[in-house]
């Protein structure tokens, strides 16, 4: 068994796919409406789709509660390329934790992606 997909609840779906698909690298595979569903690959099949909460089912984003309640990670092969990482984010004026630092054995930042959604960038040893 290997994990298929996550689905994210995110009020601006455009925005929030292009910040992946332009700072992380995700495939658009496919854009549903306008702004209506959001389906994004990496480079090992992992989907994330990106879609509205559903109020008639309970559910909510992370705007809308206002507060994070998941996080989200990204592992990169070298210590390198979290600190190239973290330089375009910078430059892009994302929301960002502070630059990397040393944490938990490795390197590594947080930042905010549209929807509010907490996504954490890093590298470790071996």
């Amino acid at each position: 068994m290997r994990l298929n997909h996550l689905d994210f609840h995110v009020p601006d779906i455009a925005a929030t796919a292009d910040f992946f698909t332009r700072h992380f690298g995700l495939t658009l595979k496919d854009m549903r409406g306008q702004n209506g569903l959001a389906i994004l690959s990496d480079d090992a099949g992992l989907e994330i789709v990106l879609s509205h909460a559903i109020a008639k089912f309970g559910t909510a984003d992370q705007v809308e509660l206002q507060r994070q309640t998941y996080h989200i990670g990204f592992i990169l092969p070298e210590r390198e390329d979290v600190d190239r990482v973290y330089a375009g984010l910078a430059a892009a004026g994302a929301a960002l934790s502070g630059p990397p630092a040393a944490m938990r054995g490795g390197w590594l930042f947080y930042c905010t992606a549209p929807g509010n959604i907490l996504v954490e960038i890093g590298w470790r040893t071996g």
